[in-house]
């Protein structure tokens, strides 16, 4: 973080996001930072990296955390830092972190040996699960105390059975798979928390964004490439992957105008309703 940023005001709207340091994560905190009455937070595991990009890029407002999304008492720590600044609250919690294996992803459930399957089942399933599982309550404290009261699980359009089933997706299995079980835990956060305590739960795709750094390799542009092909089949109006600024900004607006009533627990897109491409 470069210097001593000043403390959230009461007119101030607070958000942390996970998984920030590139891709989608950082396009979020780019786009929340450029709004000078935001308090914005950025929670990484490489901090020093992140906090250079952030200067090279001009960005001076942002708070850099440092935490992996398993570890539970770096995620607490992190979660004292915010409230030092923000005297106790967090107004948006935007989950964004995920595991997904680049070198695996693009093949099928039947490309992988059970044995690589499994690895990959069970290191997403502790990243997209459990890890949800300690973002939210390492935070709740603070959302709790916050003026909006939302917690937002980025989600994949891919989770949804109907899609997979409508489009034959059988790539990527362990990371939609998780992003399935982690729909469901957000449900269960909404029934502990949305009539309880006014508290909005919710998950949310964030559409089919390119965010690639490096070019993919002949395999994985045939997987992607023909996945690409279904969706234009079936989606005539689909017009190929967003950038990441785009989705960014449609899916603020879904947050924004979000309620306990129409979205609490609900899995949306960045349209916010079913519509995933």
């Amino acid at each position: 973080m470069p210097g001593i940023l000043p403390t959230t005001t009461a007119t101030a709207t607070s958000y942390l996001v996970t998984g920030a340091s590139r891709g989608l994560g950082y396009a979020w905190i780019k786009h929340l930072a450029a709004n000078p009455d935001n308090t914005v937070f950025a929670l990484v595991r490489n901090q020093p990296a992140t906090e250079e990009k952030l200067s090279k890029d001009g960005i001076d407002n942002v708070h850099v955390l440092s935490s992996d999304i398993t570890d539970l008492p770096a995620l607490q720590t992190a979660a004292s830092q915010v409230s030092k600044i923000t005297n106790g609250s967090l107004d948006i919690l935007i989950h964004n972190a995920a595991f997904v294996n680049g070198e695996s992803g693009h093949l099928t459930v039947l490309e992988q040996t059970p044995q690589d399957l499994a690895k990959d089942m069970n290191e997403a399933f502790q990243s997209n699960v459990i890890g949800t599982s300690y973002v939210i309550n390492a935070f709740l404290p603070l959302i709790r105390a916050g003026k909006e009261k939302k917690i937002v699980a980025i989600s994949s359009g891919m989770a949804d059975l109907s899609l997979v089933n409508k489009f034959s997706v059988a790539l990527a299995t362990p990371y939609t798979a998780s992003k399935a079980a982690a729909n469901l835990l957000v449900g269960k956060y909404h029934a502990a928390l949305g009539k309880p305590e006014g508290i909005l739960v919710f998950s949310l795709s964030p559409g089919v964004i390119d965010t690639r750094t490096t070019e993919p390799s002949e395999e994985e542009k045939k997987a992607v490439g023909g996945m690409i092909a279904q969706f234009a089949q079936y989606a005539p109006h689909w017009k190929g992957p967003i950038t990441a600024e785009e989705s960014v900004t449609k899916q603020l607006e879904v947050i924004q105008r979000a309620t306990v009533e129409e979205f609490g627990g609900a899995f949306v897109s960045h349209y916010g309703n079913q519509q995933w491409l």
